[in-house]
């Protein structure tokens, strides 16, 4: 039975805010393509002055069964969408920061580490054999849109931030869509309602028209300072840009629909589990991906220490 949680910590705080977020906004208009079903967020918590609580919690990860056949994304493609007129404003840059990242990021040691996760074993399996493994693949930005003809809503909430996941399954019209992640990214104060207090980003999927769709929910990072990585060991003001998008974009391709790919006995994915370490094993740093370096945070690797697992930057 696929178990419907909220990752790191399942506090009633974020417990509450994804409710608000589910909620329709009387202010806000109704995307073009609204969705049928909608995963509760998986969440990136935000840094609280210490090393993940969740570090190394919960043992190795397991095979939850996937959603329809699907637990991984085996040739991961990143759609990335900016939504509404207020990408007018970019202070941080961010738009440069994230296509830089994600441009760079396909077939690196750092997300090869994920190529150790597969689909279409035994439910609770906490190996692979050969076939159906996650990918790392060269070129896994597949594209950017613009979609600035309006304004957003000054505060999306879910069923609005999975509509606009539909509008982009309409405009980049990919094949197939379960290859597929798309990237709502909201602009310089204009974020869903939790963030920075209780959550970084969160990655979900809802039912559309085109499918089943994997999404991400990334606000403006840079809005929320040190609670979304800001400086974060040393890293640089905009370190946390790609601290959380990697965070987000690892976990979907190791557990696209949530819950059906790989987690944890406690709800922990890959990135969950490595958050916010600042010394020691697994702790973030720059790190060199095709000739560019980025700060970014580990991920969980069953194989490592010899199949204890733990939190490594390079695969």
């Amino acid at each position: 039975m696929i178990r419907r949680r909220y990752l790191c910590g399942a506090l009633v705080g974020v417990i509450v805010t994804a409710a608000a977020l589910s909620a329709g906004s009387a202010r806000s208009a109704s995307p073009a393509h609204t969705s049928s079903k909608l995963a509760k967020p998986s969440v990136m918590r935000v840094f609280k002055g210490k090393t993940s609580r969740r570090h190394g919690g919960g043992s190795n990860l397991y095979y939850h069964g996937g959603v329809g056949g699907i637990g991984v994304e085996t040739a991961p493609k990143v759609y990335v969408v900016y939504w509404g007129s207020q990408w007018s404003s970019d202070p941080s840059g961010e738009k440069t920061i994230v296509e830089n990242f994600l441009n760079h990021v396909g077939n690196s040691s750092w997300l090869n580490s994920v190529t150790q996760y597969c689909q279409g074993i035994a439910n609770g399996s906490s190996t692979c054999g050969a076939g159906g493994h996650a990918g790392n693949p060269a070129g896994i930005l597949g594209g950017t849109w613009s979609d600035n003809g309006s304004a957003a809503p000054q505060h999306p909430t879910q069923s609005q931030l999975a509509g606009e996941a539909a509008n982009a399954a309409a405009h980049f019209a990919p094949t197939p869509n379960y290859t597929v992640q798309f990237v709502i990214a909201t602009a310089h104060n204009n974020n869903a309602v939790g963030f920075g207090t209780q959550y970084c980003a969160w990655h979900s999927s809802t039912s559309s028209a085109y499918g089943n769709l994997a999404y991400t929910n990334l606000p403006y990072i840079t809005d929320a300072g040190a609670s979304c990585g800001a400086n974060f060991n040393n890293l640089g003001p905009n370190a946390g840009i790609t601290i959380v998008e990697g965070h987000e974009m690892a976990e979907t391709i190791t557990d696209q629909f949530p819950n059906g790919g790989w987690l944890d006995g406690s709800g922990g994915e890959n990135g969950d589990k490595c958050a916010w370490i600042s010394s020691g094993q697994g702790a973030s740093a720059n790190v060199t991906m095709n000739g560019a370096s980025f700060p970014v945070q580990s991920l969980w690797s069953n194989a490592f220490n010899g199949g204890a697992g733990g939190c490594v930057l390079s695969y």
